[in-house]
């Protein structure tokens, strides 16, 4: 699974700290600490006729991601979703558009680790893309990674980090398998998520997903939780492990690049019968729903 360049996104605007600039002017400084060291937070926001779903909980995470690693003069909400407007009308974008959120610690006086370098506040990035979901409606393949998940007390993965190395190097693994995405375990050798996503399984009617222990707490996820709940769907968060995977009799990704996505197989192994699940299909529905009438609106 490769994403195709969009001809629609050739003369891109991007928005940074509040300039639009061409995408091919586009740029960051040299001292700016996500290159120095990939010191920055995300979010991935999608925009639905105008509006974006769950942009308050991802602000909320964002928020929450710079505070955990004490940035300084954090913008409020409402400035960001004012430039999120701007980015979007200089676009004149409105519908099936995915929006790259970045804000780093901004630049450093010099170069070096030492946070106390960056004294001009951070860095907001708004790079929005004429981009549909990602993800094949036909179903993908995964491998388990020999990369894993590291725990809290290695790295908080509440944190929602831009250093995205041990997602990339899975990631690799993944290509060179031929396969769509990796899945990734924890050290204790449970399932984690995928080097991009979240995971669910089904089996005999019921859905369980990995705590969020070695991976972060997702928005998507959080929506399938609810539409779970909301349609008597039984779904639990609990340990899971490759056996219990193989045996599946569906698999799915969350995330919001590319929505609900339906699982074929894992490491060879034909999940269900090798087709994407009535299940998995009822939650993508249910999920188009919800995107359809809610969200905040921006255009």
């Amino acid at each position: 699974m490769l994403q195709r360049f969009n001809e629609k996104n050739r003369d891109l605007l991007v928005n940074i700290n509040g300039q639009l600039l061409h995408r091919d002017q586009a740029g960051v400084s040299p001292f700016d600490s996500a290159v120095q060291g990939g010191d920055a937070v995300w979010e991935g926001l999608r925009l639905y006729d105008s509006r974006i779903f769950k942009l308050r909980e991802h602000l909320a995470r964002l928020r929450r991601s710079a505070e955990a690693l004490a940035f300084s003069e954090i913008p409020s909400d409402e400035k960001i979703i004012d430039e999120i407007r701007r980015t979007l009308a200089a676009n004149k974008m409105r519908d099936c558009v995915h929006i790259r959120l970045t804000l780093t610690r901004g630049l450093k006086t010099t170069s070096g680790m030492d946070p106390r370098l960056n004294q001009a506040g951070p860095t907001l990035i708004v790079l929005a893309e004429h981009k549909a979901p990602v993800y094949a409606r036909t179903g993908l393949t995964l491998v388990t990674s020999k990369i894993r998940r590291p725990p809290p007390e290695i790295l908080d993965p509440r944190i929602h980090h831009a250093n995205l190395l041990n997602s990339i190097l899975a990631k690799i693994e993944a290509n060179n398998a031929g396969a769509d995405d990796a899945l990734m375990l924890d050290l204790r050798g449970f399932v984690a998520e995928t080097n991009a996503t979240h995971v669910f399984i089904a089996r005999d009617g019921s859905l369980a997903t990995p705590h969020v222990i070695a991976c972060p707490q997702g928005i998507t996820r959080a929506t399938v939780l609810e539409i779970c709940a909301a349609s008597a769907i039984p779904c639990s968060e609990t340990d899971l492990t490759l056996e219990d995977v193989y045996g599946a009799d569906e698999m799915f990704c969350t995330g919001t690049m590319g929505e609900l996505a339906g699982v074929i197989k894992v490491d060879g192994h034909v999940i269900g019968n090798g087709e994407v699940g009535p299940m998995t299909r009822r939650l993508s529905d249910l999920f188009g729903k919800r995107t359809a009438t809610e969200g905040v609106e921006v255009v």
